[in-house]
Order: structure tokens, then C-alpha cells, then sequence
């Protein structure tokens, strides 16, 4: 019985592994179609979307069928719990590299002027930012890497002052041109979703750092 629960935790953990490898894949291509205002790469990502929700529902199941399979050491019950929260943030992430790619049309149809240049370099950084976090939450999971994690974490604090930097200077550019407004929200809009990603990627990394340590930074000990 035991070598069957641990073939199934294996399974467990390489199809939490793969929805990482979707995950990722989505937020560079959403970050991609951003850049180059590529709508037909942007509906790609949109349309994918599906795929990540059903492996989240895939892995929940499998999580629910550990838990009844026989009773858990606690060892194994922290994978099993970190591998329920950590795929939610996953599917979250999934969510708002569909939500970037929704607005990369709207962007797209701008007539954006070289005000707007400092600002669309600062989101590029945001994106190259949290797309690391996101790479390197995953890659602490599979290589067990409590530093790494605790890397990720350290740098949701500089997403944050990026996007501050975002908001102050589309405030800026809305005082000097107040026809410039709808495309500012909507750019607004994108360094909050990438903020919102970082939100993700460091609970993920703290989930990771559970699974290895058993105490989270919720005081949750197991």
C-alpha cells in the first residue's frame, strides 16, 4: 500500500511540476504579445487558459485521493496541503497572464506616444521580474530549495516599488495629455495584474518553504 501512495505522490508531484511549465510558458507568451502588440499570440494565450484550469482540477483530485488513500505521515501531508494552495496561486497566475493578453488588443489600437516609452520599459522589467519569481518558485519546489524560496520572497518588494514607479508616472503622463486616460488605466491595469502575479509566485514560494520546513509564515505548523 505504501509503495502505491508513494508512486501517487510522485505522480502528484510531476503533474504539479508540468502546470508550472504552463504556467510559465503563459505569462512569457502574454508578456511577449505585450511587447510586440501581437493580438493573435495574445488570443493564443487566452484561449490556453482552459488547459491550466483543468489541470488544477486534475491535481486537486489526485490531492483528495492521497488523503483517502491511507492515513498520511507528516511528512506527506504537508506536499499534499502545499500542493492544494500552491496550485491555486498557479491557476491565479494563469488567470492574469489571460487577463494581460486581453488588453494587449486594446493597447495595440493606441496611438501611444514617446511619453509612454519609460513607462512600457517599466513593465517590461515587471514582467521579467515576476516571470523569474514564478520560474524560480517551481524550480524550489522540485529541487526542495529553501533559499531559492526565500529568494522569490525577497523579491515581491521590488515588483512593488516597480509598480509604484508604473502608477506614479501614468499620473504624470495623464496630467500632460488628459486624452491619454483610457490607455492609461489600461496600462495601469497590466502592472497590477504583473503585481498580482508577484502575489502569487511569493505565496507559492512560502508554500514551498512549508513543505520543506512544516511551519508557515501564518504560524500553520505540521
Amino acid at each position: 500500500m505504501r509503495n502505491r501512495f508513494d508512486t501517487e505522490l510522485s505522480n502528484l508531484n510531476n503533474n504539479l511540476i508540468f502546470m508550472g511549465s504552463l504556467i510559465e510558458n503563459a505569462i512569457a507568451r502574454a508578456a511577449k504579445a505585450l511587447e510586440n502588440f501581437d493580438t493573435e499570440l495574445a488570443l493564443s494565450v487566452i484561449n490556453d487558459d482552459n488547459i491550466i484550469d483543468d489541470k488544477e482540477k486534475e491535481i486537486e483530485s489526485m490531492c483528495l485521493k492521497l488523503l483517502l488513500m491511507q492515513q498520511p505521515v507528516a511528512r506527506d501531508l504537508r506536499q499534499i496541503s502545499s500542493a492544494l494552495k500552491m496550485i491555486t496561486d498557479l491557476e491565479r497566475i494563469g488567470d492574469h497572464a489571460s487577463d494581460i493578453s486581453e488588453l494587449v488588443e486594446y493597447l495595440a489600437s493606441y496611438k501611444t506616444g514617446n511619453e509612454y516609452t519609460h513607462i512600457f520599459a517599466l513593465i517590461s522589467e515587471m514582467a521579467r521580474t515576476t516571470i523569474g519569481m514564478v520560474n524560480d518558485s517551481i524550480d524550489a519546489f522540485v529541487k526542495k530549495d529553501e533559499t531559492l524560496a526565500h529568494a522569490v520572497i525577497d523579491r515581491d518588494d521590488v515588483v512593488d516599488k516597480i509598480f509604484c514607479d508604473v502608477k506614479n508616472e501614468l499620473i504624470k503622463a495623464v496630467r500632460a495629455d488628459s486624452d491619454s486616460g483610457e490607455e492609461a488605466f489600461d496600462l495601469l491595469q497590466v502592472a497590477k495584474y504583473y503585481e498580482r502575479i508577484g502575489d502569487h509566485a511569493e505565496n507559492t514560494a512560502e508554500w514551498v518553504i512549508f513543505s520543506i520546513t512544516g511551519v508557515h509564515k501564518n504560524k500553520l505548523v505540521l
